[in-house]
């Protein structure tokens, strides 16, 4: 790619970027750090919205190359060569309105690692000069790195193309960052704001096995909820609680579920079974219930406690959204705003639990600390 191009490139996502640094600023927040960091948790929770609309709409390939589209910057001065693709393939997935919606999904991409880089700058910079426990530069450098690596697997995502485990762990890597900033958010709001609240110790080591264990579930069911949308298998059970006029559909298993192949394909290259597309659909399915069990348990019982109880709260709405969600999916062959609304509620699940697991260690270590 031209220098010319990875130059405005740069500059338009710095010039991206300017509004959510501005906002961090002009701030009146008691530390700007730390709403730098929240601004970040949010924007985050948006590209993964936004990333699911990419996915949902085939839009993954709306520029077939990366980082540019075409080698350019944008769309805009790649129009000759996408209208030439579009007029070849006018259902393919190259079109203008694609290529749009891949390219602002990049350049969000591009703003959120530009905040971070922001961070791991301030950090370093404040570290030097105060040593303040808020400022250790530790964890955004973490972060650095991890958003490199996720930048990675976007650009593999496209490279490779869509072949549905290096999408999926592009996606799984996205709430994985998601979860590292409101981690991140969560140590700001605690050294700015010391705990009081005393809770019982034995109750609330029962809460924290439990937020963890809910944790892991939740990221078993981000793998295979990643895996049916990555592998377009929303709509290999049409009806619900039975798939196929059976509770337990023939399935395949080996292809479903075979790693590394191309989209839509066996391992070996032929065309993938739609039993295996079922299995993909049946398993997500099913593993839905051990999550409203798991993580409903862990809801109610972290609603015991009143440091714990608006996350509960929370956590137990959107959990019973996102069945709905889920189901209203099949019910309403796929329609895409509900698509995208049940990404959001995995991607607030995330966000929520991450919340819960930080809060429940916050008050454990609190006691202590006084």
């Amino acid at each position: 790619m031209h220098h010319t191009t990875l130059a405005q490139m740069a500059i338009t996502a710095l010039i991206v970027a300017l509004l959510p640094l501005s906002m961090a600023w002009i701030s009146k927040d008691t530390s700007r750090y730390r709403k730098l960091v929240w601004i970040a948790v949010f924007l985050t929770f948006d590209l993964i919205v936004f990333g699911a609309f990419t996915r949902l709409t085939d839009s993954g390939l709306g520029c077939p190359d990366w980082p540019g589209c075409y080698g350019l910057a944008n769309p805009f001065l790649a129009h000759e060569e996408i209208r030439a693709a579009e007029a070849l393939q006018p259902t393919g997935p190259v079109t203008m309105v694609k290529a749009w919606i891949e390219m602002i999904h990049r350049y969000l991409a591009m703003a959120i690692g530009i905040l971070i880089v922001a961070m791991l700058a301030v950090a370093w910079y404040r570290w030097r000069k105060s040593r303040q426990a808020a400022y250790s530069p530790g964890y955004p450098t973490f972060l650095f790195f991890f958003v490199c690596l996720q930048g990675a697997f976007g650009a593999w995502t496209v490279t490779l193309k869509l072949q549905p485990v290096i999408v999926t762990m592009h996606l799984l890597l996205g709430m994985g960052l998601l979860a590292l900033l409101t981690w991140f958010g969560g140590r700001q709001d605690q050294l700015l704001r010391p705990a009081s609240a005393m809770v019982a110790r034995t109750r609330l080591a029962t809460v924290r096995r439990l937020a963890l264990l809910s944790g892991l579930v939740l990221l078993v069911q981000l793998f295979l909820g990643g895996w049916v949308s990555t592998n377009y298998a929303t709509l290999a059970c049409t009806e619900f609680p039975l798939c196929g006029g059976k509770i337990v559909p023939e399935m395949d298993f080996e292809h479903g579920f075979h790693l590394w192949r191309e989209l839509g394909k066996t391992a070996a290259g032929h065309y993938l079974p739609f039993s295996a597309l079922t299995a993909i659909h049946w398993v997500h399915r099913n593993f839905a219930l051990v999550v409203v069990l798991v993580l409903g348990w862990t809801a109610a019982r972290a609603w015991t406690m009143a440091p714990l109880r608006p996350v509960a709260r929370a956590i137990v709405a959107v959990l019973a959204l996102q069945a709905l969600s889920g189901i209203a999916t099949i019910y309403l062959s796929y329609p895409l705003l509900l698509a995208v609304l049940h990404n959001a509620g995995a991607a607030a699940l995330v966000l929520l639990l991450t919340m819960l697991n930080y809060r429940a260690k916050f008050l454990d270590d609190a006691p202590a600390a006084q």
